[in-house]
């Protein structure tokens, strides 16, 4: 019974870090848990060592051998993931039966939800390009090359694993200097990924828009896939679903176009310009002249009216009168 009581923070720091993992409308940014198996090559650790800059801050990297295998038993690899409140994970190792062995997959519920195994065949580090570096906490562009993307249902979420690896905070402009980082994933006619990182240089055009040019900076993986293992298709709509408050409510006579610039329609009943309030301004008052004669016609109009009302009284006497007689 006392390991199934709940034991309540009891510093300020404690409940922070608690109150920072409880489900929010708009969760925060995802963290990476970075480790190596039992046995890794030297190749695996540099490639999560690159990984790992490329995802800085965002990411956990353990400094210690784990002897786990994710596709047999993954518990100690939810539970890692849990203490460290990571929901993305990359596990690195290396065998004679699947040599540069590299495996990504997400959480959900404290239980894996996708995962995928990838051969590394040909890499090249970070340390190998001789070429200016980004900054660092740079959001990067990620670029999917191919037409099989879309093809099997594996590749689709793959697709989706991958941007939600290398997706940071969702920011609402850009700035165009901001834009440095250029992740490029080309899936191949045999199905290989080819992983290219690229610095953009903005030069000189003699226009407003600058040229745009793509220098590889590292690093560079050649992936090839070998295991994978997606959730059901009802989980993972569950594991996508949206809070209803996130979700942009319909607008009437309200459309956007392929440019994403909003077009409204307004509709204006029939108006009296003569009643139309305006600003009160000098050049636009009466004259006195224009006040007097609106004053005597305003006179005359009303004696008409109660000349016209007398005369109708005057003709209904004489109906009366005559029909007594």
């Amino acid at each position: 019974m006392a390991s199934m009581r709940i034991k309540k923070p009891t510093t300020r720091k404690g409940k922070k870090a608690l109150e920072d993992r409880e489900p929010k409308t708009i969760e925060n940014v995802k963290k990476t848990l970075i480790m190596e198996g039992r046995k890794c090559s030297n190749d695996i650790r540099q490639a999560l060592k690159d990984l790992n800059m490329l995802k800085k801050p965002h990411s956990r990297m353990m400094r210690r051998n784990n002897d786990v295998s994710p596709f047999e038993d993954a518990a100690l690899l939810e539970h890692l993931s849990k203490t460290n409140d990571c929901h993305l994970f990359l596990f690195g190792s290396s065998s004679k039966k699947r040599p540069n062995n590299l495996i990504m997959g997400r959480i959900y519920e404290e239980q894996i939800l996708d995962m995928v195994e990838l051969g590394i065949d040909n890499y090249k580090a970070l340390a190998e390009f001789k070429t200016e570096k980004i900054s660092q906490y740079t959001k990067p562009v990620v670029v999917f090359n191919g037409y099989k993307w879309k093809f099997t249902e594996e590749l689709r979420r793959l697709k989706s694993l991958l941007l939600d690896m290398f997706r940071f905070d969702q920011v609402p402009t850009i700035r165009l200097q901001g834009i440095e980082h250029v992740l490029s994933f080309t899936l191949t006619d045999d199905l290989n990924i080819l992983v290219r990182s690229y610095r953009i240089l903005l030069k000189k055009s003699g226009q407003r828009t600058p040229r745009i040019e793509l220098l590889e900076m590292g690093p560079s993986l050649d992936l090839s896939i070998r295991r994978t293992k997606i959730a059901s298709e009802d989980l993972y709509k569950t594991a996508m679903k949206q809070p209803a408050i996130l979700k942009a409510a319909k607008r009437k006579n309200v459309s956007r176009d392929e440019l994403g610039n909003v077009h409204g329609r307004v509709h204006v009943g029939k108006q009296d310009i003569n009643a139309l309030q305006t600003r009160k301004m000098k050049g636009l008052r009466k004259t006195a002249e224009e006040k007097r004669t609106e004053k005597a016609s305003k006179r005359k109009r009303t004696s008409e009216e109660a000349s016209a009302e007398d005369g109708d009284n005057n003709e209904g006497m004489d109906v009366e009168s005559g029909a007594d007689e």
